[in-house]
């Protein structure tokens, strides 16, 4: 993987001289929010290779049944649908066999290439979010973005196989 690609997108700690989250650790906290319901990792392979990451964070219940998505894939595979294919296969497992109602999807509005993702898959936009995340050290705009399962009845891989079919 390209770290000069995944870079300028990445999380960072906000607390000044806190140390970067090591690969281990963070798997260990992935390992515990998805035993708690809170969490659904995927890899993302291609030609079994490893080529990205996809995560549906943030599950949440109660009166609103929703969750978010984040992703990165690998530079070498970019621009060949492999993301927008994983996010709708995501998103059909969300709706289908979590039982979820929502799915946001929020990225950084420089960030062209994963808004190309959601505009393929027909996401909705739903506004800016101010300050909201904290990235290659400072707090990050974002554009939000999101799907209920009423948008999609067909499926969101259905609808975006069918869109890639019309297109030739």
């Amino acid at each position: 993987m390209s770290r000069d690609w995944l870079a300028p997108w990445e999380a960072t700690p906000p607390a000044a001289g806190t140390a970067p989250v090591h690969f281990a650790s963070m798997v260990r906290a992935m390992r515990r929010q998805a035993r708690r319901g809170q969490l659904l990792p995927f890899v993302v392979t291609l030609d079994g290779h490893l080529v990205g990451q996809l995560t549906v964070g943030g599950i949440t219940w109660g009166s609103l049944w929703s969750a978010h998505i984040g992703y990165w894939v690998d530079r070498r595979v970019a621009g060949r649908g492999v993301m927008p294919t994983a996010v709708a296969l995501a998103v059909d497992h969300c709706f289908g066999v979590v039982g979820l109602h929502r799915v946001e999807v929020n990225i950084r509005p420089e960030n062209t290439a994963s808004l190309r993702v959601v505009e393929k898959l027909g996401f909705r936009p739903e506004g800016r979010r101010d300050r909201y995340l904290h990235i290659a050290g400072d707090w990050r705009d974002h554009l939000a973005f999101a799907l209920t399962v009423e948008d999609v009845p067909e499926g969101l891989l259905e609808r975006w196989h069918r869109t890639q079919a019309a297109r030739g």
